[in-house]
This record gives structure tokens, sequence and C-alpha cells, in this order.
């Protein structure tokens, strides 16, 4: 039986979406339409909603001045193009042309995780915070674990979490984080980024450790606190700065009175903690832990996740969680801040 041609064309259709397209810069301007809507902003550059042929809906990152050349970019990008998960945002092209530089990106419709968790009103279940949760930890333990080379992301946080349709989280802009073999423990300074609030104690100084993939599940920690409480973590906000530091709150919470939910989810008005919320809470104090070493691995964190509230023991108290958080001024050089 002969094959189609139009049979023949899908099928060469769907072997180039398997890895990243290379576009021109023109073809950016037409997908756009000429850049037409912006979704956002950040460190990096701005993110603008296009649509590919077939009315494929795609948001397109054009990058600020970057440090690399041309054949490392696309380099990387293709070896990222290549990384294929349910919790990891895709990559479906790049531009390198000249000094322009942009990813395009699938385009998640529901937005970023932060709109969701620092919302006025509790927009999902506790179940579903659960289900989220563990589709990130999938996410980046995939990163660090499931690809041939080791992804470090360095900035994990809710705005970096995007959600499709069905509100399943992906971890995106782990294309701007670089790659490194499993076997170099050793990062350069100059690989350092992240956003106040969330970056591990030892990406600022080395005393607290090597920095490692432990280093992203200490922003994974914070995340967590922040999916049980509603609210972001002491520091990051100067609004926030004459607060008590919030994983210390949260901490008091679970070991003086095991109960006074109030405190920590000010969205809620139920005596009692809900087992799951409680569950995140101790699984994000296991995580900021002070020193890497003490930390779980994110492979360790999914099996918390997926198991029970009663198997877990509350960790001692973060070294930080005593005091206020870090002062933004020691971070100021290695962060950077999304709006």
């Amino acid at each position: 039986m002969r094959i189609t041609t139009d049979a023949v064309e899908k099928f060469l259709r769907m072997q180039l979406m398997l890895g990243p397209t290379r576009y021109a810069y023109s073809d950016l301007t037409a997908i756009t339409g000429h850049f037409g809507e912006k979704l956002g902003e950040g460190g990096y550059g701005s993110v603008y909603k296009g649509v590919l042929p077939g009315n494929v809906h795609v948001a397109v990152k054009v990058l600020g001045k970057s440090n690399c050349n041309g054949e490392e970019f696309i380099s990387e990008v293709s070896t990222i193009g290549r990384i294929h998960h349910v919790n990891v945002v895709r990559l479906v092209g790049f531009c390198s042309e000249e000094m322009r530089r942009a990813l395009v990106y699938e385009y998640m419709p529901r937005g970023s995780l932060d709109k969701y968790i620092f919302s006025s009103e509790r927009s999902f279940s506790w179940d579903k915070f659960n289900e989220i949760a563990l589709g990130i930890a999938k996410g980046i333990n995939y990163l660090h674990q499931g690809c041939d080379m080791q992804i470090l992301h360095f900035d994990i946080k809710p705005h970096n979490i995007l959600l499709d349709n069905n509100f399943v989280p992906k971890v995106a802009d782990f294309g701007l984080a670089k790659l490194y073999p499993r076997d170099n423990s050793f990062v350069p300074l100059n690989a350092l980024r992240g956003t106040v609030g969330y970056i591990a104690p030892e990406m600022i100084s080395r005393s607290f450790g090597v920095i490692s993939s432990k280093s992203d599940v200490y922003s994974f920690g914070v995340l967590l606190l922040e999916m049980a409480g509603g609210r972001r973590n002491s520091g990051m906000h100067e609004e926030s700065s004459n607060q008590d530091y919030y994983p210390s709150l949260v901490y008091d919470q679970l070991t003086e009175q095991q109960l006074g939910v109030g405190e920590i989810s000010s969205a809620t008005t139920v005596s009692d903690m809900h087992e799951l919320e409680r569950k995140l809470c101790i699984i994000g104090l296991h995580c900021i832990q002070m020193n890497p070493h003490d930390r779980p691995t994110m492979s360790e964190v999914i099996e918390m996740l997926e198991g029970g509230v009663d198997s877990l023991q509350i960790p001692p108290r973060p070294f930080f969680s005593a005091h206020k958080a870090m002062p933004s001024s020691e971070l100021t050089e290695i962060s950077e801040v999304d709006k």
C-alpha cells in the first residue's frame, strides 16, 4: 500500500518537532506579529506570544547580551532542545543571528505558579497543591538526573514554574542554566544566578558548602513553604522586611503548637493544619537546611511527597530561621529579581 504524500509530510513535520528548529530573526518577527504581545520581562530579556503555522502557540524569549559565542549557544540549546519531560517546558526553537539571540518555548496558557499561590483566595485544594509540588520535583529531578548532562537550574521559584491548560506544572527557564558533567562538583563563580529569597547559602559563600544540585533543592524548599503558606518568603520585598523570617514562623508552628494554621496560611480559617499543608512545610524545612549535605536529593523529595505525613520527621531548625533573612545587599551582584 502506497504511503500518501500527506502522510510523509506529516511524518517529516513530526520529526522536526523532536528537536529545536533554528529560526531567522525575520521569522520571529512574523511569528510574534512584530513582537506585538509582550507576556513578561525578566533579567534575561522580554517574552512575547507567537503563533507558528498550524496555530501552534509559543512564547518567544528575546535574550539580552550573551557572553557565549554563536556556536556555543547553538550547541547548548540544541542539546537542551532534545530534553522531553512532562514537567519541563519544551524548547521548540531558537534564533542566533549575529548578536540577536532568542529561545522559542511551548506556550503555557495558565501562566506562572506565583499568581495562584499568592492570590487572596486559595486557588487549589491541598491535594492539588501536593500534586503540583510533586510534578515540579519530578521536573527538577529529571534535569538533575535524567539527562546525559546534569542541568543545574539555579533559579527555582514560583515565577519560573508554568502551568499548562490542565494545571500540570512545568519547570521553565532551565535553558538559561549551564550544563555540567555530573562528575564535576565545582561550578565556576560566573555561573551564579538566582533571585533574592531563594538563593542557597553556598551560592553566597563557599564556607557553607559546595554549589551543587542541592542548591536547587534549597530553592525548591522555599517554594514549598510559599505554596503551603500562600505568602512570600521575608526579605524578598521591602514591605516584608520588618516581618519575622517566614521559615522560622513555619518551624515554630510545627514544633511548638502543632496547630495554628492561621499563622502560616493566612487564607485558611480552620484551626487545625491540613495534613498535606503540614507535609509540604516539613519537606520544605528539610530542603532549606543550611548544610547542603543535610538536604535531601530531589529523588528523596519525590519519595517524601509520594508518601504519607506520618512517616516524616521534623528536621532541625534551619540555621537562618532564628534570624532575619539574608540581607539583600549581599546578594545584589549575583541576583536578578524578575518582576
